[in-house]
């Protein structure tokens, strides 16, 4: 057997990217976070801008040319991009406040040309790019092959995932019914043709799911649908089942993983073809355009359609929470009797300890599957990076000085849960407090109101924030996401956010909402629930909470709080206790009685 190449040391690689650059006579290099599907949550093969930058996070995008490497990242990534990258060698931006295409503008000399694969790129950032290069003089290079792979010696295979049907006691609707729903679609904007390439849309609209990334049971697969419901699906036939007969149904026709592209080029001509510029690969407009194709710029109907849970889908997301919460009070029970007895003992419970046991906790529930995410589980100062994740050189004990933070969620075959409860084993101090009691009634805010149909995300985000802004604090990322059907935990197109978001609310849409504060250096709060959107008033909708997890009072300021503050929180506490009771074990028991007791008794204890 032969050896496999030597991988290259973290501080040569940029030496060796700039080699490959001299070589393909580019000025540049641009690295998207992306795979070929537009995934969040990419496979280890598609980690090209943690291999070349050292930052893990899950947004982002680099640029490399001869003398200078900058990293843009989202306000969640601030702090944690400054600790994993080396600072020597690359500057830091801010992604929305100082974007690359902005960059590109001011610092790309004339004539100079920036190499990008468009297989990882969507076209709307595709166009910010090229139009910034273009305003300094330079020139955007589309290429076929990728540049970080040919100096990633060690790159780990492409993943080959099991691929299984999901059922249809699950699903609540069959993948034809489906399928003649985004054709019916179709004809309505004018297409003919439409390109999937989203994972989590192909497997909600063929009732199949995958194991080609951790946490999110998709398989890596791009889809061309048309008008009478007919699809054809670019899949690797290893990951399928040797029995096939629940996945390939009628109308739907199997074809090599590699081919869409040879399909767009044969498919194309003089058909109108639908295309999201957000999510697509630029290449796919480009073949469709050379085809002689006409592109129709259109967020997928498939997305939309799955935003909206049908009534089978809805029943296993509450019976998920059900589930999940059992698993939070038993973790919360624990972390609050052995937490407190070894900090005591000078032997306190570490971040890595808590987020394991909650696992261990959700592993006894039933139809659970995997964690949704990777844990957030954030002692003290590693609370103030937004999507921090534990490792075993960073693992902070929990100790009674700051708070601690955990935002995690499971995958249930039922649906896909999400929460985020933060918690003090000691006495908080007054600037603690304060934030955390904005905090709350910011997320109380949000989870309170009634709102017109009309509204959007981005009008609903204020409400959240102005606790916060009433003392002068604000949080650098979004308040809210939607969740996917045991499928992505961060969904499109819903978001609570300052970044417009032109899409409006409808009953079945599933919500998190999730805003907090992050003292740099010292110490991050957060409170998140997952909702429903249910029917309010004629015209108006609102809020109704899937999560099922007692809220923790002790750093609350009382006296901040107004009536309806308490009484949410009163009704709350009672709705959760209620749900779980006859549950638990009794150590949960008793937790969940004290812990859902009216506010006026949890002060007086």
């Amino acid at each position: 057997m032969s050896s496999s190449p030597a991988a290259i040391e973290p501080g040569q690689r940029l030496a060796a990217l700039r080699a490959a650059l001299h070589t393909a006579g580019l000025d540049g290099v641009i690295i998207p976070r992306f795979d070929a599907y537009q995934g969040e949550v990419v496979a280890p093969h598609d980690e090209r801008l943690a291999y070349v930058t050292g930052f893990t996070g899950s947004a982002g995008i680099a640029l490399v040319t001869a003398d200078r490497a900058v990293v843009f990242v989202d306000g969640r990534y601030q702090v944690q991009v400054r600790r994993e990258v080396d600072l020597s060698a690359f500057e830091i931006e801010h992604f929305y406040d100082a974007p690359i295409e902005q960059w590109l503008e001011r610092h790309a000399a004339a004539g100079q040309r920036f190499g990008i694969n468009t297989m990882l790129v969507p076209g709307k950032l595709f166009d910010l790019l090229h139009t910034g290069l273009w305003r300094a003089g330079g020139e955007l290079v589309g290429l076929e092959a990728d540049l970080i792979d040919t100096v990633w010696p060690d790159q780990p295979e492409p993943p080959l995932g099991a691929i299984k049907p999901f059922p249809l006691a699950f699903a609540g609707e069959d993948s034809a019914t489906k399928r003649n729903r985004i054709a019916a679609a179709l004809e309505r904007i004018g297409a003919d043709l439409l390109v999937e390439t989203q994972p989590d849309n192909i497997a909600w609209l063929l009732n199949i799911r995958g194991g080609d990334i951790a946490r999110t049971p998709v398989a890596h697969s791009t889809l061309l649908l048309d008008r009478t419901g007919a699809a054809e699906w670019f899949v690797d036939e290893r990951k399928l089942p040797n029995d096939q007969g629940e996945i390939l149904i009628d109308g739907l026709s199997l074809r090599p993983a590699d081919g869409l592209l040879d399909a767009i080029a044969q498919r194309a001509r003089d058909v109108v073809v639908a295309v999201d510029p957000a999510f697509a690969p630029v290449a796919v407009r480009h073949a469709v355009e050379v085809a002689g194709g006409a592109v129709l710029s259109q967020f997928s109907p498939v997305t939309l359609a799955k935003a909206v849970k049908n009534p089978v889908e809805l029943s296993g997301f509450r019976q998920s929470h059900v589930e999940d919460g059992v698993a939070w009070v038993e973790f919360i029970a624990w972390l609050m009797t052995e937490g407190a007895q070894r900090l005591a003992a000078g032997n306190p419970v570490t971040e890595m300890e808590a987020q394991a046991e909650l696992l261990k906790f959700r592993q006894q529930r039933e139809n659970f599957v995997e964690d949704s995410f990777a844990p957030i589980a954030a002692a003290g100062s590693n609370a103030a990076m937004c999507h921090y994740s534990s490792k075993p050189e960073t693992n902070a004990p929990i100790t009674g000085d700051l708070p601690f933070l955990l935002d995690t969620g499971g995958q249930y075959f039922g649906g896909t849960t999400d929460a985020t409860r933060t918690f003090m084993l000691g006495k908080p101090s007054g600037e603690i407090r304060r934030a955390y009691t904005a905090v709350l009634q910011g997320f109380i805010a949000l989870m309170t109101v009634q709102f017109p149909t009309t509204a959007t995300g981005h009008y609903l985000d204020a409400l959240a924030r102005r606790p916060l802004w009433d003392l002068g604090l604000d949080f650098d990322h979004g308040t809210g996401h939607g969740v996917g059907h045991f499928l992505s935990v961060h969904e499109h197109p819903h978001r609570f956010g300052k970044v417009v978001n032109p899409f409006t609310f409808e009953p079945g849409v599933i919500m998190t909402i999730e805003p907090g504060y992050y003292s740099e250096g010292g110490f991050g709060l957060r409170v998140e629930n997952q909702v429903e959107v249910v029917a309010g008033a004629p015209g108006f909708l609102r809020f109704d909470t899937l999560t099922l997890v007692p809220i923790d009072l002790s750093m609350v300021d009382a006296e901040q709080l107004n009536r309806s503050d308490i009484a949410f929180l009163d009704a709350y506490h009672a709705r959760v206790r209620a749900a779980l009771a006859g549950r638990l074990s009794p150590r949960a028991a008793a937790y969940l009685e004290a812990a859902t007791a009216p506010l006026h008794q949890q002060l007086a204890a």
